[in-house]
């Protein structure tokens, strides 16, 4: 199967995490410990509910839904992003969309709107090799409003100089697609253009 862009389309967004980059099972690997540490067995279903949140917002649901009464919102983003950056190093490209990426780069204004965290972010682009396409990055720290909220994409589309109607949003989560639909942008899902494999790594997760 041939991935390429729509007609008419004058920029383009990309979400990070399973759109850019095969990091869904490493984030997981990174909650499940960090959770375990504050005595919670997070499970996939939890994550994939939450798949395209802010960390702020996983971190917000973990304790609610798990009653964490002594942990701070702030710690177990920290701790999470200690176990994640201990394992970053082996995230791969999903070259299906960076195949499109290579493709458009210097032709059409590009841009990453995901809602990562700025320095596991930028980490990902340089150990992916795919910081050198992307000029404009807006993360979790670079807004007021998450996905579901189009703001991510608002802001993009700011910086490229692109009416949001001329853009095509690359996706691998429902909450980013709402998000570029609400934007007024093309949204296309990307889950099926390859293995996210997050079930291989259970083994790691001690």
């Amino acid at each position: 199967m041939v991935y390429d862009i729509q007609p008419n389309i004058k920029g383009l967004i990309f979400d990070l995490d399973g759109t850019l980059a095969n990091t869904m099972p490493y984030h997981f690997i990174g909650w499940k410990l960090a959770s375990k540490k504050f005595g919670v067995d997070m499970d996939q279903t939890f994550l994939r509910r939450l798949n395209g949140s802010a960390g702020k917002i996983i971190a917000s649901e973990l304790i609610k839904e798990f009653r964490l009464e002594n942990v701070t919102i702030e710690e177990l983003i920290e701790e999470k992003l200690y176990q994640f950056n201990k394992i970053q190093h082996e995230v791969k490209p999903i070259e299906p969309v960076v195949n499109i990426v290579k493709k458009y780069h210097g032709t059409l204004p590009m841009a990453v709107g995901t809602g990562g965290h700025r320095k596991a972010v930028e980490r990902t682009l340089e150990i992916t090799g795919l910081r050198q396409y992307f000029d404009i990055i807006i993360t979790s720290n670079d807004v007021e409003n998450f996905k579901p909220h189009p703001e991510t994409f608002l802001k993009c589309a700011e910086l490229m100089k692109v009416n949001p109607e001329f853009i095509q949003v690359f996706e691998d989560g429902n909450l980013g697609l709402e998000a570029a639909r609400t934007a007024g942008m093309i949204a296309t899902d990307v889950r099926s253009w390859y293995n996210s494999d997050w079930e291989n790594n259970q083994h790691r997760i001690t």
